[in-house]
């Protein structure tokens, strides 16, 4: 990934040095294994934990081999005397490659779990802060009825529970390690040394397995990550949509610290949501490397290398790039523009149309027939779209309408906190208290 998209930490977790670290981690837990069967004297064992792999040196063999393996252990062996002979002993390279990448994709996988966690923090936040803050709720990007800005948001909490949720398993599927050997039959190393080798790894050894670890975990972990780039890009889109000029309800922080004070080089008044646009092109990016993850899932036989290529690409990418979108929009939403007075405005800008829903229900609980009320309301509600009267004096001056519902009770209908009266009540079903998350917010306003 460019470095644009990189972040230091999950960068190094995919750096050569820390992929050809693990490598040898294997590499030694293996011999580790063998010595506790015999295999392998005890005596030759700190001298294998002392083994080094000389990147430049593994890259000049690798011209002549054209194998990464070998070129690896030609490397490996270099720094070792007689004791060299013991490293990769009844190993296949898939043996070392697959479960080496199993490690590399758990602290892939630590990393965002805790991106997954601070953006929900801030979700949060945002949402309690803006638990009563009226806004239009729209349905096919045309107004419906009121709800509050912090219902949105609570929507987003909960999706973004739901994707840590998907993530942790992720994780634990591709918490595994195979060393099985050549096609899986454990001929060459025993299936102890595998149980071993993988204890001292952190992993478990997967239960069955031919030459590699099955793609469908892999695939389980990238469409994981797709799934959660996908929660990022429909609440980007929202942030998008309410920051057009005519809407102007929120927007991306312009011009603080650490953010963008131009939004065009050639009119200067531009305050592009070029952040959230960016947040997301790297959605369909991860959603791309979701649908490779899963055309790896069928090998030839017990195995081909049909997926190596782009795996190189797939896992690094994937990882780099969610850890930096998850962060992006984290950043975004923690001082994300907030403008009440718009919503307010845009809000009446159908001049209460609306309340429309709640006069037919009220002209229902009198007593009319549903089609009845329907036709009248939707009625005055045409006149309305189509007039300078608002929805109130229309409704009012109906003679069918007078029939049924007093001057009095009509402007009683017209009341926005109708529409909050359970918001309290699905805030304390999420668990979204002030109480349950300030020491929450606490550790996020210090950092």
């Amino acid at each position: 990934m460019i470095e644009r998209y990189s972040r230091p930490e999950m960068k190094k977790v995919w750096s050569d040095e820390n992929k050809f670290t693990k490598w040898l981690d294997v590499e030694i837990a293996v011999c580790d294994a063998w010595a506790e069967e015999g295999v392998i004297p005890r005596s030759a064992i700190p001298k294998i934990k002392l083994a080094k792999c000389n990147i430049r040196r593994m890259e000049e063999i690798l011209v002549e081999t054209r194998h990464d393996m070998t070129a690896f252990l030609g490397s490996v062996q270099e720094s070792l005397g007689e004791e060299s002979r013991y490293i990769h002993l009844g190993l296949t390279s898939s043996d070392v490659m697959d479960t080496a990448t199993s490690l590399q994709l758990v602290e892939a996988s630590n990393i965002l779990i805790q991106d997954v966690k601070d953006l929900t923090a801030i979700l949060a936040q945002r949402a309690i802060e803006h638990k009563y803050t009226l806004m239009i709720g729209r349905t096919h990007g045309v107004h419906a009825e009121p709800i509050s800005f912090g219902l949105k948001l609570s929507i987003w909490v909960e999706e973004m529970r739901r994707n840590l949720h998907r993530l942790n398993e992720a994780k634990k599927i591709i918490s595994v390690g195979k060393i099985s050997g050549a096609v899986g039959t454990y001929a060459t190393v025993t299936p102890a040394v595998e149980q071993t080798a993988c204890r001292k790894l952190g992993l478990e050894p997967a239960p069955v397995s031919n030459q590699v670890l099955q793609r469908d975990r892999h695939a389980q972990f990238v469409t994981t990550l797709a799934i959660i780039a996908g929660s990022l890009e429909k609440f980007a889109t929202e942030i998008r949509a309410l920051q057009k000029t005519e809407i102007r309800e929120v927007e991306e922080p312009f011009g603080q610290p650490g953010f963008v004070t131009t939004g065009s080089s050639a009119m200067p008044h531009k305050r592009n949501p070029e952040l959230t646009e960016r947040v997301c092109g790297i959605a369909r990016l991860v959603r791309g490397y979701a649908l490779t993850s899963l055309e790896n899932i069928a090998l030839w036989h017990e195995r081909d290398i049909s997926h190596s290529s782009n795996e190189r690409i797939t896992f690094p990418d994937s990882c780099l790039i969610l850890d930096y979108a998850l962060a992006l929009f984290a950043s975004v939403m923690k001082r994300l523009q907030v403008f009440p007075h718009n919503m307010k405005k845009n809000l009446e800008l159908t001049k209460g149309l609306v309340f429309s829903q709640r006069v037919m229900l009220a002209l229902i609980d009198k007593g009319m027939g549903r089609h009845e009320a329907y036709e009248i309301v939707q009625k005055n509600a045409m006149k309305a779209w189509k007039g300078s009267k608002g929805f109130l004096t229309l409704i009012k001056a109906d003679a069918e309408v007078a029939k049924t519902l007093t001057p009095e009770e009509l402007t009683k209908i017209f009341d926005y906190q109708f529409y909050l009266q359970h918001v309290d009540e699905i805030f304390l079903r999420l668990g979204l208290t002030k109480s349950q998350w300030l020491g929450v917010f606490t550790e996020m306003k210090e950092t």
